[in-house]
């Protein structure tokens, strides 16, 4: 989906404004003297708005799970904002095989050292994968299942005829550039490792104004890569796009008691002088002796009072990014089911079960808001990935020019149907659009 949809070179009101202080300034005429009316059958300037092509893809099954592949465009009923849109173009891909393009396929891509090589112009098959290897949230001890899931989706996923890029947020320092050559993930997967903080590297680690610095800081970092990615791929149109996005997730308010030392745990696990000697004496927000000033762990401090709101709106700007790029994000967990904390994290199985909850719906977030799934508390990856492979290779591209050209509408709800009876239907539901950059 094309979010940059409408094109402002100058609105109205300051191409008037601008007449106005022309006129005045012009020479030889007097100051304060208004300007000379404009000649007989002189014509008012036409202020004209280019409005892009929106695309969306669409997924019909009926009442089993299979893909109806004889949909018509007459058969399609696409709202914007509850307004009927008139759908200018219906593209069919199936088993990738393209049909009923109306549209001309995109220009082909210069050769060069980060472009693969052009294939030819008549060739709008094939999708378009990156995948996201987010080791900054991966731990270390999972290394081995996160490789093996690479290896998965290579033999499951990717075929051939399809372009990926694989990045990695942290250091593992993968930046494949897109391809068709799928000895290029061996690459990746030798080089893939895990990063992620362990519970008592964000218990006993720094607090900042927002809360644990260096989680704030990781989930900055991984959001900014992505979104960098989705922004590339909004400028590659008439393909299947979608971002594998692996990782263990993200909670910006982990491990909340522990880290304010609620006395009672600490001192019963760990001892209360062992603890004031690692942490020091301010660890319950006051002095260890100091009982009256104990945190109780219900009420949220004045750091963490907006960390759920602050990861659900970075959650909702990345999702945006992916509507805006017609690009849908599977996000995959590598833990698969988790159970309890090892031993030697030293965290309250209760706060680890929070821990792990909020991760996992953030993954969830980005899956369902995009059109994808959460593969997430499961261990079954090749099943997930041939769902995955399916949805991605059975699709319709519907596209349209919308007729609301309000550019203070920045989101659009998005609501396709489909007229025959006993058919179910996925498609994306909203899109924003971009800001338009200052000249």
């Amino acid at each position: 989906m094309q979010g940059d949809c409408f094109r402002w070179p100058v609105t109205g009101a300051l191409l008037l404004l601008a007449g106005t202080v022309l006129l005045a300034q012009a020479p030889g005429s007097p100051a304060g003297q208004a300007p000379a009316a404009p000649e007989q059958g002189a014509q008012n300037p036409t202020f004209r708005v280019t409005v892009d092509l929106v695309t969306s893809d669409v997924i019909a099954r009926d009442a089993r799970g299979q893909f109806v592949a004889d949909l018509k465009k007459d058969d399609f009923e696409l709202y914007e904002d509850g307004v009927l849109q008139d759908i200018a173009s219906l593209v069919l891909v199936h088993g990738g095989r393209v049909s009923n393009l109306a549209l001309p396929p995109p220009a082909a891509p210069p050769e060069g050292i980060i472009l693969p090589p052009a294939r030819p112009m008549n060739d709008a098959s094939g999708r378009i994968f990156i995948l996201f290897i987010d080791d900054l949230h991966l731990d270390f001890k999972n290394t081995g299942r996160v490789r093996e899931l690479l290896k998965k989706i290579k033999n499951t996923l990717i075929h051939q005829g399809d372009m990926f890029g694989v990045v990695s947020s942290g250091t593992s320092s993968i930046e494949i550039d897109l391809t068709y050559d799928l000895k290029r993930i061996d690459e990746a997967i030798k080089k893939t490792m895990g990063g992620a903080l362990k519970p008592t590297d964000i218990i006993q680690g720094p607090e900042g104004a927002e809360g644990p610095t260096e989680v704030r800081y990781r989930a900055h970092v991984a959001f900014s890569a992505a979104a960098d990615m989705l922004e590339n791929l909004s400028k590659v149109h008439n393909r299947r796009k979608a971002l594998i996005y692996v990782s263990n997730g993200y909670d910006f308010n982990p491990f909340q008691k522990s880290r304010y030392g609620e006395a009672e745990f600490f001192e019963n696990r760990f001892g209360a002088a062992q603890l004031r000697q690692t942490q020091g004496d301010d660890t319950y927000g006051g002095t260890a002796q100091n009982q009256g000033d104990r945190y109780d762990g219900n009420t949220p401090r004045g750091n963490d009072r907006w960390a759920d709101a602050d990861l659900v709106r970075e959650l909702a700007e990345l999702t945006r990014a992916a509507n805006r790029a017609n690009t849908t994000i599977y996000t995959i967990d590598p833990r698969g089911l988790v159970g309890m904390p090892d031993l030697d994290d030293k965290v309250d199985p209760v706060e680890w079960q929070e821990f792990v909850t909020n991760s996992i719906n953030s993954l969830r977030v980005l899956a369902e808001l995009t059109g994808g799934i959460a593969v997430v508390n499961q261990n079954d990856f090749e099943k997930a990935l041939k769902r995955i492979d399916a949805e991605t290779s059975d699709y319709y591209m519907l596209g349209y020019y919308s007729n609301n050209p309000d550019p203070l509408k920045r989101t659009r709800q998005i609501d396709v149907k489909v007229k025959r009876k006993d058919i179910d239907v996925w498609s994306r539901k909203s899109y924003s659009l971009r800001t338009n950059p200052r000249r």
